[in-house]
């Protein structure tokens, strides 16, 4: 705890700019990714930076994927060339509508 309250008196607040989500949300809502963050900095909270680094990965690599959808992405990618795959050997024919053909109208 600091000896002054100088963030306080000053009326600013560091703090919320160093991290990222909890800046002042549009339209008043906590985004998306705000609970994973709040889990990684409460987990390095009073740990050292390279304490923190090692103890807190999994909280950091949940907020990373939050942030970045980087497995997400990796997942859709490898369902897209198994199902080219599939195309191709002739297992699976995909709709119409997937091929950019339309629907007939009634």
């Amino acid at each position: 705890m600091p000896f002054w309250g100088l963030q306080k008196q000053l009326g600013i607040d560091v703090d919320s700019w160093l991290v990222r989500q909890s800046m002042p949300q549009p339209h008043g809502q906590a985004s998306i990714c705000h609970a994973f963050e709040r889990e990684w900095v409460e987990c390095g909270h009073g740990l050292g930076q390279t304490r923190a680094r090692r103890e807190c990965q999994l909280e950091y690599e949940d907020f990373m994927e939050c942030m970045k959808r980087t497995k997400l992405a990796q997942r859709l990618r490898i369902i897209l060339e198994q199902r080219d795959k599939m195309i191709k050997q002739g297992k699976y024919t995909p709709p119409d509508y997937h091929m950019g053909k339309d629907e007939p109208r009634p």
